[in-house]
């Protein structure tokens, strides 16, 4: 299948420079460009994209606004945002994957980094591996509202069994799949069956979700640095 990407920046060249690299791949082609949120909206409805690659800060509706939009809309469950920044270490990050994002990617990033983020979210994964990442996280998430957890999400962990809560832990830590399996010393399959049946119970979207889910519901605490 060939994946359907979307691009919404302000910046017509930088679309121009994602359109060549995108369309250059044989299984994704561009479907539309955005220079607004309001629009990356109506033209994820309307060309029926499968990867939003979303910048933050754009006039009226910004890709903050825009992501929790697409995310909320039962008709775009399958559409992924991948959220473009100039700079990653930024609250707007983690503002980000509350809103319903499936990772970040930072715009200096080369041009195979791109391509392998929009492979990944178009197949369900979360851009959560570098251990940056793990610590942006932690740190933004334990400003706050961390020792106010969400009610909701701390009733929803009693649907989980022990191996679930494990996994999710992990999950949380930014570990994947084959990590998982070699420290709880079980197979790789095993752990994404966890992993989706935490997912369905939880509600959640994919590991990005997972990963704040563990740590507003207070499973996960952040560790002091």
């Amino acid at each position: 299948m060939t994946i359907r990407v979307l691009l919404a920046d302000d910046q017509a060249l930088l679309r121009s420079a994602f359109r060549v690299l995108v369309d250059s791949e044989p299984d994704m082609e561009v479907v539309g460009e955005a220079s607004d949120g309001a629009e990356a909206v109506r033209l994820t409805r309307q060309e029926r994209a499968d990867v939003v690659l979303m910048d933050i800060r754009m006039p009226g509706t910004d890709g903050l606004a825009a992501t929790r939009m697409i995310s909320e809309d039962p008709g775009l469950a399958h559409v992924r945002v991948v959220i473009l920044t100039t700079f990653e270490v930024d609250d707007y990050v983690v503002q980000s994957l509350r809103a319903g994002a499936s990772g970040f990617l930072g715009k200096g990033s080369e041009p195979e980094e791109l391509l392998s983020a929009i492979r990944v979210a178009a197949g369900g994964e979360a851009l959560l591996s570098p251990a940056a990442t793990k610590g942006l996280i932690a740190r933004f998430l334990a400003q706050g509202d961390a020792d106010d957890n969400d009610p909701v999400r701390s009733e929803r962990l009693a649907a989980l069994t022990v191996r679930e809560r494990e996994v999710l832990v992990q999950v949380a830590g930014g570990h994947s799949n084959d990590e998982i399996a070699e420290r709880l010393e079980v197979s790789p399959l095993t752990v994404k069956t966890h992993v989706n049946r935490a997912m369905s119970k939880l509600g959640a979207r994919d590991r990005a979700q997972l990963v704040v889910i563990a740590y507003e519901s207070g499973l996960v605490r952040p560790k002091a640095e």
